[in-house]
């Protein structure tokens, strides 16, 4: 859990260091979300670090609260009248609560959310998954290339846990024991990260940072370096999904891609 909290509060780091410089008018720069601009991501992940706060600090008041619970579009809708200073003041006071409050829990204690309850580690990969995620948004509105970390190793954990889960989601028939997808991912500092069975009937291989864009549906499948041989590992790779909640829209292949180019 000590391991998890520093990597989220790199991850908050890094996120923090393309915010910092920016002038009012950057937080309005559209980023690849669609109708999502800088302001929009930031907001986004600050509501959901208070949401957080209260699943595990309060989870009955959690699990009253979600029946107000609209749409991702209608919460960053009600907070862009939000001066950017006072919205990079509310990311950082969640952040900060969120991070006090996960370092009280137990690892294995169970905190519900919107998709179904997690494990208190999970729960805090999940909100360094969302970082990591919603700041390459950031950074690819302003036209940043980051380097690739092996913090990268807990966001790969987490979509290769949310397997059946992207399957689910979409009200597909989850996998069978007989479909198994063996995942071999290249680590920035050269080491190889494993999941799922030697010898499995389907594998997939590749650079980690691609596996995680494409989990997070952050970049088409069709514009990664991502070797996915066997129908199974082929068949999540086109619906994989990291995060809780619907299916997201994904994203749409690169203009020069093959895919791209047909459609």
């Amino acid at each position: 859990m000590a391991e998890l909290l520093d990597d989220l509060r790199a991850e908050t780091a890094s996120l923090e260091a393309l915010l910092r410089p920016l002038r009012p008018e950057e937080w309005e720069l559209a980023t690849p979300a669609e109708g999502w601009a800088v302001r929009d991501q930031v907001s986004h992940l600050a509501w959901f670090d208070d949401a957080a706060v209260l699943a595990a600090t309060d989870p009955a008041a959690y699990r009253a609260s979600l029946a107000d619970f609209g749409s991702v579009d209608d919460l960053v809708r009600e907070s862009r009248g939000m001066p950017p200073a006072e919205l990079h003041a509310w990311f950082r006071g969640a952040r900060a609560r969120s991070l006090d409050v996960f370092a009280a829990l137990d690892p294995r204690q169970r905190v519900p959310w919107f998709g179904p309850a997690m494990s208190a580690a999970s729960f805090v990969t999940a909100r360094l998954m969302e970082t990591w995620a919603h700041g390459q948004d950031v950074a690819d509105a302003l036209g940043v290339t980051r380097e690739p970390t092996v913090r990268l190793r807990h966001v790969a954990t987490l979509g290769f846990r949310a397997r059946p889960y992207s399957f689910t989601a979409r009200g597909l028939p989850v996998p069978a024991e007989h479909e198994q997808v063996r995942v071999e991912l290249a680590m920035p500092d050269g080491s190889t990260w494993t999941a799922g069975p030697a010898g499995a009937p389907a594998l997939l291989r590749g650079p980690v940072l691609d596996f995680c864009l494409v989990v997070t549906q952050r970049v088409h499948l069709s514009d990664t370096a991502l070797e996915p041989a066997g129908e199974p590992a082929r068949a999540w790779m086109e619906i994989a999904q990291a995060f809780a909640g619907p299916p997201g829209k994904g994203r749409v292949p690169r203009p020069g891609s093959a895919q791209g180019d047909a459609g």
